[in-house]
C-alpha cells in the first residue's frame, strides 16, 4: 500500500460470516493487491454465526476507499466500516516477561500499578506482566520495562469498537 504524505492509519471493522475460509479470502484480497496489514484481530461477535475482523492499515483516502469497495464485493462480508470516520475505542493486549532480580521487583511492581498492568506470573528471576490499553500507553510501559531486560514479548492485534452502534448485522441488500 502506498505510504505517501497524505496516507493515514485506518481501522477497518469488517463484519463477516463466521465460516471457514473467510479470513483467508479477506487477507488474500488485501495482500494480493499489494496492500499491507499492520494489525489483524478476529473474533466471534455476540451472534455466533458472525465474526468481526479488526484490520489496521495505512493508506490514502483513495486507496482505503478502493480496499473497502473490494472487501464489500466478497460473498461472506456483511459490512465494512472505516472506524477512522467515527468515534471509537481501541485496545491491545501485550504480555511481557522481564528480568526481575531482588532489588528490581518492587520497582517493576510500582510500574505495573502505574500502568494498571497485571503481574500474571512470578518466577525466581522473572515477572510476566499483562498490559492492556491504547498504543501510546503500551509503548510507554514497554519503554520503561525494557530497562529491566525483556526476555520475551507477545501481543494481540488491536481491537476496536465504535462508540455508537454502527456494526449491527445488516444484509447486503439492506446496505445497497
Amino acid at each position: 500500500m502506498e505510504r505517501s504524505e497524505n496516507a493515514q492509519r485506518h481501522t477497518l471493522a469488517i463484519l463477516v460470516d463466521n465460516s471457514p475460509g473467510v479470513l483467508a479470502r479477506v487477507t488474500a484480497l488485501i495482500s494480493g493487491r499489494g496492500f499491507n496489514i499492520d494489525s489483524l484481530s478476529v473474533a466471534e461477535t455476540n451472534e455466533p454465526e458472525v465474526s468481526l475482523i479488526t484490520l489496521i492499515t495505512v493508506g490514502t483516502p483513495r486507496i482505503i476507499s478502493q480496499v473497502i469497495k473490494q472487501l464489500r464485493k466478497l460473498i461472506n462480508v456483511i459490512k465494512v466500516t472505516d472506524l477512522a470516520e467515527v468515534d471509537y475505542v481501541e485496545r491491545q493486549l501485550v504480555m511481557i516477561r522481564v528480568k526481575a532480580v531482588d532489588n528490581q521487583r518492587a520497582e517493576i511492581t510500582r510500574l505495573a500499578d502505574i500502568f494498571r498492568a497485571k503481574i500474571i506470573d512470578v518466577c525466581p528471576k522473572t515477572y510476566t506482566l499483562e498490559i492492556t490499553g491504547g498504543q501510546e500507553k503500551i509503548r510507554a510501559a514497554l519503554a520503561l520495562l525494557s530497562e529491566f531486560g525483556v526476555e520475551e514479548q507477545v501481543s494481540t492485534g488491536l481491537t476496536a469498537i465504535s462508540r455508537s452502534p454502527i456494526l449491527g448485522k445488516k444484509t447486503k441488500k439492506a446496505e445497497a
